[in-house]
């Protein structure tokens, strides 16, 4: 996905409702707990956790939800039992479509993702289908819609952070890193001052689909709304050049 649809989509999402954005915490908490109970609740040793707590900040988690999400997963009385789940299938005019779930329920979660698919003219497939389409990639979105950044400067400073690539979009630059160096990359950057839309890993796709046809548009646009919708769903990655 270009940087120009990814700088959209963060900014769809902070515009939603309270309510909206409290169920973007509870995911971003799952998220926190699962890495807690793999890894423990230190983010000074468990770099996962170091870069949920990134992510969290970057959504307006306050920080005695994060603290009460890591303090909740390290004690031993904790109950929650999450399942990492990846779903891949085609969208409308067979758009590569990848979802990354946390659940406690598989089979709720498979029948929702089947019915999803069908529903918006697109179809479940089996796993591998399409994530060969796709590369992982760190991305940091770094705002810039009042012009105030040079470009030249946070190019430069990417890229002496350890960037691979760096690209300027419309109202932001979007920056680059191997998967394993997104933390690094950030903490430099964050040590320059700058401050961050986004920072994450992602699946990003190789070549992108173009809709023209109206309906496929809408359904589209409907799969992946319903998708993020669902509680259990944590990211969503397709191809469609929006």
């Amino acid at each position: 996905m270009s940087g120009h649809s990814k700088w959209s989509t963060i900014k769809r999402k902070k515009e939603k409702t309270d309510a909206a954005r409290g169920k973007v915490f509870t995911k971003i908490g799952r998220e926190i707990t699962v890495i807690v109970k793999a890894g423990g609740p230190d983010p000074d040793s468990n770099a996962k956790l170091r870069d949920a707590i990134a992510k969290a900040k970057a959504n307006n988690m306050p920080n005695d939800n994060i603290m009460r999400c890591i303090k909740k997963a390290s004690g031993a009385n904790d109950s929650d039992n999450y399942e990492e789940i990846t779903y891949e299938g085609y969208g409308p005019s067979g758009v590569a479509v990848i979802v990354e779930t946390l659940t406690d329920n598989r089979n709720r979660t498979a029948g929702d993702m089947r019915h999803y698919f069908d529903k918006f003219g697109g179809n479940l497939g089996q796993s591998g289908c399409v994530s060969f389409m796709f590369d992982a990639k760190g991305v940091i979105i770094i705002d810039n819609e009042e012009g105030e950044l040079d470009e030249d400067t946070v190019m430069m400073d990417a890229l002496d952070s350890g960037a691979e690539d760096f690209s300027a979009q419309e109202g932001c630059f979007e920056i680059l890193t191997d998967p394993d160096s997104l933390g690094v990359v950030r903490d430099a950057l964050e040590e320059k001052g700058y401050t961050f839309a986004s920072a994450e890993v992602e699946k990003l796709p190789q070549t992108t689909v173009a809709l023209t046809d109206e309906k496929d548009i809408l359904f589209m646009t409907k799969l992946i709304d319903t998708l993020e919708d669902n509680d259990d769903v944590q990211n969503v990655y397709h191809n469609w050049e929006e």
